[in-house]
């Protein structure tokens, strides 16, 4: 028997995140894998260059100036998934925080892998947010009323979706609770993939301030960073873009600076220079926190979501209980008086790294193919 031929499918590929990095390493290991989305921006993945992705007839048929805003189109993206033929494929293995998972089995003996980023947060988990804070511009006063009867609707094809999943992966402990909680299923955690050893700090670095990166949006909450730097006056460097940009320049004093997008090796020196990594959203993993141990840099986090597999408090960093400037503050004050070692910090971080995500997805995959 010849190996099995494999398929990847994912929500979508527009920006670098956390759930691309997962997508890249799948397409690692099994190379001769095609990637399915519902729409590709090539420009803002330059690392996916050449390589064999297809798209739902989404990405013709949407508009482009509004094709990339997800929040628009998840009916019309659960259909998209639910209409790919995969026949050909043994396995399916879906990345999946919104509708990839909705994939079809369309013959015997196929298995269904999904690895599940987190439950779709605006059906589940984060419901009540997004009915009170998301705005869809002039429509939102037509909109908001009639939320609550799309998401019933909607939570009701989000389980129909998992019915013919054979194996559920969570990302996090945090990912695996709610699972269980909302689609009454086991799930094994395998935490996403790191390149631990790309931010080994050298044994002695100067370090100063206090760092942060990511994508600029507002559920990522870098303005609590910026308001407790303002009111500690401590430097901080603001690594990064995006949308809410403009605001945390407003926001930010005297000992804050935005570097803008770098390059690798750079955010690799930046990350070994601070004294310590902030970290205030509430994430389903957390990779950029992983990636700040990595580099012996250890982590003010707030104690929610994915920071709770990743920070031990008074070993690694420091946790604060509400996601407030107030609390953020009272921890940047505690950590000052704490000392942590960046080769014990580097070391701690190696639970975290790509070659153990490697390992259990192929064994994942091996005992699927053997059943």
């Amino acid at each position: 028997m010849g190996a099995p031929k494999i398929a990847i499918v994912h929500d979508w590929l527009t920006v670098a995140g956390g759930a691309e990095v997962v997508v890249a390493e799948l397409h690692k290991l099994f190379p001769e894998a095609p990637i399915y989305t519902s729409v590709f921006n090539a420009e803002m993945l330059p690392g996916l260059k050449g390589l064999d992705i297809r798209t739902t007839y989404l990405q013709e048929k949407l508009p482009k100036k509004l094709r990339y805003k997800h929040i628009l189109w998840p009916t019309l993206r659960a259909k998209a998934f639910r209409k790919l033929d995969l026949s050909e494929f043994d396995i399916i293995i879906s990345s999946s925080s919104a509708e990839a998972k909705s994939v079809r089995k369309t013959r015997p003996n196929q298995v269904h892998i999904a690895y599940i980023h987190t439950p779709i947060r605006y059906y589940w988990s984060h419901y009540e947010e997004f009915r009170r804070e998301f705005k869809f511009g002039a429509f939102t006063p037509f909109i908001r009323p009639v939320i609550p009867f799309f998401v019933k609707k909607m939570r009701k094809l989000d389980l129909e979706s998992i019915k013919d999943i054979d194996v559920m992966i969570a990302n996090s402990e945090v990912t695996q609770q709610r699972i269980k909680k909302y689609y009454k299923r086991a799930s094994t955690v395998i935490h996403p993939p790191v390149d631990v050893d790309r931010f080994t700090p050298p044994p002695k670095t100067k370090r100063s301030g206090y760092i942060i990166w990511g994508r600029h949006v507002p559920y990522k909450r870098f303005d609590l960073a910026v308001e407790a730097a303002n009111q500690l006056g401590v430097q901080l460097t603001i690594v990064g873009s995006g949308p809410d940009t403009a605001r945390l320049k407003k926001l930010a004093g005297p000992t804050v600076k935005f570097v803008g997008r770098v390059s690798d090796p750079e955010l690799v020196r930046l990350a070994q220079s601070a004294n310590g990594f902030l970290f205030p959203n509430e994430e389903d993993f957390g990779i950029s926190a992983v990636e700040a141990l990595s580099a012996g840099t250890p982590v003010i986090a707030y104690a929610a979501g994915g920071a709770l597999d990743i920070v031990q408090d008074g070993e690694t960093g420091v946790l604060f209980k509400e996601q407030t400037v107030e609390s953020l503050v009272a921890a940047i004050k505690r950590f000052e008086t704490l000392s942590f070692l960046p080769a014990t910090l580097h070391r701690k971080a190696k639970r975290f790294d790509k070659s153990l995500f490697d390992t259990k997805i192929k064994k994942v995959v091996r005992d699927q193919s053997l059943d």
